[in-house]
């Protein structure tokens, strides 16, 4: 789920950028130039624990969403930590 489109599905990049305190996760359809800010995002953490949240963002996000009357639901980062 991003805060600009809502829900995108299919094959995505990922990435984790420094921002403040903390780090902005985007996502984009792969190969594509147009980035999206994962709702939840910005998270809090210290830069020698980056490398280690990016696994667990990834996991997070590629982890399919509860399904609900036959439905998926998406996932973000809300919550997350």
């Amino acid at each position: 789920m991003t805060r600009e489109v809502g829900a995108i599905t299919g094959d995505l990049d990922v990435e984790t950028i420094p921002a403040g305190a903390g780090v902005e996760v985007r996502i984009a359809y792969a190969g594509a130039g147009e980035w999206y800010t994962v709702r939840g995002s910005p998270l809090p953490v210290g830069t020698a624990a980056v490398r280690q949240l990016h696994q667990q963002i990834l996991a997070r996000l590629t982890t399919p969403g509860p399904v609900v009357h036959g439905n998926e639901q998406p996932v973000d980062l809300v919550g997350f930590r």
